[in-house]
């Protein structure tokens, strides 16, 4: 993977600064572009669904569920088979 890219994106009228490799960018680009929504509302919903985790590692769990690299509630983290 490529080194960070930063980019700011306005949350909740707050500039934020979000530095993620260039493969996510475009993973969540592809993801908000199939659900007709700017890159920003997009990030805006994965901030609002996050959690305590950090914006940076919400949208990189994202852009790899949504990819089928993992899927929620599995918890496995992709180790073992699950069983």
């Amino acid at each position: 993977m490529g080194s960070l890219k930063k980019r700011s994106v306005n949350l909740e009228g707050h500039a934020t600064s979000l530095a993620l490799e260039p493969e996510f960018w475009r993973a969540l680009e592809r993801v908000a572009a199939d659900g007709t929504l700017s890159l920003a509302a997009l990030i805006k919903q994965i901030d609002n669904a996050r959690g305590e985790r950090p914006l940076a590692s919400a949208c990189r769990v994202f852009a790899l569920e949504r990819a089928g690299q993992g899927e929620p509630g599995r918890g496995n983290g992709g180790e073992g088979d699950g069983g």
